[in-house]
This record gives structure tokens, sequence and C-alpha cells, in this order.
């Protein structure tokens, strides 16, 4: 475990780290992409805050030839090393297109900062929820529709054709 001179004794540093993967990613690539993100972090003496899973998204540009890709967030404590080693890990992997970290704070009291993940929410991070495109064309349902015990009124999901609107001039106020 690394130490900075400039460091308190007993702290350690806040990072955020958001990272890119492919969007043919399966759940199982995903997880193993977080176990070995959330190994480093606990190694090297880190503690996870948060994890959450943005789903699939468009890019702004194209990133390794990829238009879209699915967006991991992570926010964690560490030392000095920690994002060094993490970074150099996503870049070993093929399904990672692009990763970035920010620093959020420094001299952070590790106890002072509850971890907001647990094993339910880990796991959770893995699943990605269609994107945008897929809903709108159909080719995918909404996650609340997923459940097979409900009914489901396929008119509700039908798309809506818009009527003409009716345009209404304004009156004269009355003196």
């Amino acid at each position: 475990m690394a130490l900075s001179m400039r460091d308190e004794p007993g702290t350690q540093r806040e990072y955020e780290t958001v990272f890119i993967l492919r969007p043919e990613t399966n759940q199982d690539g995903i997880q193993s992409v977080n176990t070995r993100v959330r190994g480093v972090i606990d190694g090297m003496g880190g503690k996870l805050l948060k994890l959450d899973n943005w789903g699939k998204r468009k890019l702004a540009y194209e990133i390794k030839k990829q238009l879209k890709g699915i967006y991991l967030y992570w926010q964690y404590l560490g030392t000095s090393g920690v994002v060094e080693e993490i970074e150099r890990n996503l870049r070993m992997l093929d399904s990672v297109i692009r990763y970035y970290t920010v620093k959020v704070d420094e001299d952070v009291d590790p106890n002072a900062r509850p971890s907001a993940v647990d094993e339910e929410t880990f796991n959770k991070a893995a699943t990605t929820v269609p994107d945008e495109e897929e809903l709108a064309t159909g080719a995918a349902r909404p996650a609340w529709a997923a459940d097979e015990d409900e009914d489901i009124d396929e008119e509700f999901l039908a798309p809506v054709e818009e009527e003409a609107a009716v345009v209404v001039p304004p009156t004269k106020p009355e003196a």
C-alpha cells in the first residue's frame, strides 16, 4: 500500500471512475470486470462507496469503432496508488473501450464514509437495461413489463397515433 507524504495519517483519497464497456458485453463480462476492479480496491486497502450501471448509451463520438457503450460508475476511497492499478487492469481488458478517473477529495476518514454497496447491489450492477433505441423500436421491452405474472395491456404498449391539434383563437378580454 503506497502512502503519499501529502496525505494525513489514517486517511484516504476519494475517487470517481467511469469506464465504458463494449455494447455487446454480456452480464458475465460485466461481472468479471466489476469483480476485477473490486479486487484491486480491496487488495490495496480501499473502500468501495458506490457502484452504478448507467446502462447502454450512445457515445458522443466513435471510440474503437463503437457507437454505443455500457457505462459503469465507481466511487471509492483509496491510497495514492490505487488509481494507477485500476487503470492498469482496465487497459488489459478488451471489453473496456474508455475510462476516466477524477480525484474528488483527499484526507477522507474511511470510517466516516459508509459503503452503499452490498452483494445484491454489486450483482445488480452487472445487469444492463435495454437502451433507448431498442425500447423505441420495440426490440426490447421495458424492465417494468418483464414480469410475466402481470397482465400487460398491449394497447398501452402500442405506438400512439397523434391526433390533430385543435387551435382555439384567443378571446378578447371583456372590459
